[in-house]
């Protein structure tokens, strides 16, 4: 006994066993909705022994601010005692703190670096 293969595929002709063409309708495709992916804020904590150029550095370097921006947060920060140096996914958020940590303790500074949940980027369906 031989298996037919169909060969043809959703919207193409298909050749019935009387050799007329028939056509395939496609299936129905169905569509799932992505949910956006939580997004955490990095945050520098002011401290009395960090200078504000290695801040200002920092943000520029690790965050991609530019020298406008980076002075602005870091002004802020020090204001404040704690400023945004960004916002992103979970994974780039971690790696951002760890990097800044690092080049901390490198430049021997106690700058202290957290993230925490963005709630105000809640999108309007959640």
């Amino acid at each position: 006994m031989r298996t037919k293969i169909n060969a043809a595929g959703p919207g193409r002709p298909r050749r019935d066993d009387g050799g007329t063409v028939t056509q395939v309708a496609p299936k129905a495709v169905t569509k799932r909705k992505l949910q956006r992916p939580r997004l955490y804020k990095v945050i520098l904590l002011n401290d009395d022994f960090t200078t504000q150029e290695f801040v200002a550095l920092l943000l520029q370097h690790v965050f991609h601010h530019s020298e406008a921006s980076a002075q602005a947060i870091m002004l802020n920060i020090h204001r404040t005692g704690a400023g945004i140096a960004g916002i992103y996914t979970h994974e780039v958020a971690e790696t951002k703190v760890q990097q800044v940590l690092e080049l901390a303790q490198q430049n021997e500074y106690p700058l202290q670096c957290t993230m925490e949940p963005d709630d105000d980027g809640k999108s309007e369906d959640e």
